[in-house]
């Protein structure tokens, strides 16, 4: 594990410990060496140029894609879109899935944990079609309530969007069982991914949902770019949802075709070196042990949950053994800011706020929570430099009290 921390150069900065990789994870050097690579040596832009930079840029982007269909077991390359992330997937997919599928009196269903991502889109696809959003709602034990699931999918509902891992609390969904659930009605159903790639290998055949969006910032690669796949009979149906270079193979004042996928969904310049970059992390994913990391992780979780349980004051949420990645917590009648100012004052680094997760903080009752999060490469001794902070600053305010 040391020797994989030592391949994360921002990692070597004095005193930081970093543990809010939910929100963004720090990047190998092998990311970092090959979108410089790209911009050294290969930046063209691609398919249509006439000369060797062009064709370098191209055969590296084609090639990422390529990469990232085979993480995730996709079983068409050109089903595998690049998008600027799981936001702009959700968008995609509510607007143009939303504008096929989409009929008054229809039912969409979003689960109470889902990012704000996943509601709002289809919340205003909903509007625009005068059809209905409902949420899936969340057992007293803070899991999804699968008896809940049940009774609404009874609705025939025509779309259901599921969160893979809550990335406001780490909880994860048993994505076989509710996709299952799903499917048996007819339910188109996508599934939000962010927080599970960089932890455990996926399978979206195995998985047996319709669309599966993930981003790449939250697996080790670059911003601004993330992919969303899909089954070829629903992408080749779905009209397209931007409009312009690439996506066009013909054009006249009277009318336009489209491109063939994937770049039917890849309208303009696309993000060149983030999508090397890209690639980058998902061979770097993929040159692990994927079963020893996602260990080495729950094992750390596991530990902080613990350390934190022991902690007088301290209000955990939702902070299941088999969670994934992240734990939400709050002191007793304290902020949620000013422990994240005083952590931060320690080398700390988490998140606090809602997590672009409002309604999951409504039903909570509060108005936010830390996060602690964690990647591959974090140890004990960022966890115990976390635990010890939060001390100090439980002492000091019953000290002051």
């Amino acid at each position: 594990m040391e020797t994989l921390r030592l391949q994360f150069p921002a990692l070597a900065q004095s005193g930081l410990h970093y543990l809010d990789n939910a929100a963004t994870t720090q990047k190998p050097a092998a990311v970092l060496d090959a979108m410089a690579q790209h911009y050294a040596n290969d930046n063209a832009n691609v398919h249509r140029g006439a000369h060797k930079l062009s064709a370098r840029a191209t055969r590296a982007f084609e090639g990422a894609r390529r990469t990232l269909a085979t993480l995730i077991n996709a079983p068409k390359v050109e089903q595998t879109l690049f998008t600027r992330g799981t936001t702009e997937a959700m968008n995609l997919l509510a607007s143009s899935l939303g504008e096929l599928v989409l009929k008054p009196n229809a039912l969409v269903l979003v689960d109470q944990w889902a990012h704000h991502a996943s509601i709002v889109p289809w919340q205003q696809a909903c509007g625009r079609k005068q059809a209905t959003l409902k949420p899936v709602p969340m057992a007293a034990d803070g899991r999804l309530d699968f008896d809940a699931y049940q009774q609404l999918l009874a609705q025939k509902p025509q779309v259901v969007v599921l969160t893979a891992v809550s990335n406001a609390l780490g909880c994860r969904l048993d994505l076989p069982r509710y996709i299952a659930a799903a499917k048996a009605v007819g339910a188109v159903v996508i599934i939000d991914g962010a927080q599970l790639v960089a932890h455990e290998v996926v399978d979206v055949q195995a998985l047996g949902c319709d669309f599966f969006a993930f981003s790449g910032h939250k697996m080790y690669g670059p911003t601004g770019i993330g992919v969303l796949w899909g089954k070829s009979e629903w992408l080749e149906a779905m009209p397209p949802y931007q409009f312009g270079g690439e996506m066009i193979t013909t054009v006249s004042f009277e009318q336009s075709q489209f491109n063939v996928l994937p770049f039917k969904f890849e309208a303009g310049t696309p993000a060149i070196a983030e999508a090397v970059g890209l690639g980058a992390a998902a061979q770097w994913l993929m040159s692990q042990d994927r079963r020893a990391l996602a260990k080495h992780e729950q094992q750390l979780l596991n530990y902080a949950q613990d350390k934190l349980r022991a902690l007088t004051g301290v209000t955990l949420y939702s902070a299941f053994a088999d969670n994934i990645g992240s734990l939400a917590f709050n002191v007793d009648g304290e902020h949620h800011a000013d422990i994240g100012v005083w952590l931060d004052q320690a080398g700390v680094a988490v998140r606090c706020g809602h997590h672009c997760c409002q309604p999951l903080m409504q039903h909570l009752g509060i108005s936010g929570s830390c996060r602690m999060s964690l990647a591959a490469y974090n140890n004990q001794q960022d966890v115990d430099a976390f635990i010890d902070a939060l001390t100090e600053y439980l002492e000091f305010i019953n000290d002051d009290a």
